[in-house]
């Protein structure tokens, strides 16, 4: 897919406003976060491929979805990894007073999440800590079903 970033830079507020439910515009468009155990994709186990909600980017794989169960964590979609290599943008946050990494669509520039390097409860190590209302899916029977990881 072809990076409309720079596109997508010059919508207006209104077109934004216009595209998103509140939430969303919130979450992907201010980086906020939604309530922690509140997304429809937090408990989802359906085959096939996540998405932007914005962009349609290809994201997430359910093959890397899976259940966490680190303290603090728990409450929205995890993934062990990207689609592609090239499907997200990471950028360093130490807002809030946390130093964190910041989780975008590399298509579109919408935040998505943050991803966090010390996840005991994956083999990986690595959480993508992600926000349904960023979110969009895809089903396809090849992808394999969530799994939970004790």
């Amino acid at each position: 897919m072809k990076k409309d970033k720079d596109l997508y830079d010059q919508k207006s507020t209104a077109w934004w406003r216009k595209k998103l439910t509140p939430e969303q515009y919130h979450i992907l468009r201010e980086k906020g976060t939604e309530a922690p155990g509140s997304g429809k994709y937090l408990n989802h186990s359906e085959k096939g491929i996540y998405t932007c909600a914005v962009c349609g980017a290809e994201l997430f794989s359910s093959k890397a979805k899976y259940e966490s169960t680190a303290p603090g964590l728990a409450g929205w979609p995890s993934f062990s990894e990207a689609a592609d290599n090239k499907a997200l943008e990471l950028k360093e946050d130490n807002s809030l007073g946390m130093n964190r990494v910041e989780v975008m669509c590399a298509n579109c520039g919408s935040h998505l999440g943050h991803l966090f390097k010390d996840a005991p409860d994956h083999p990986s190590g690595v959480h993508f800590c992600i926000n349904s209302a960023c979110l969009g899916f895809e089903p396809k029977p090849g992808e394999a079903k969530t799994k939970k990881v004790e």
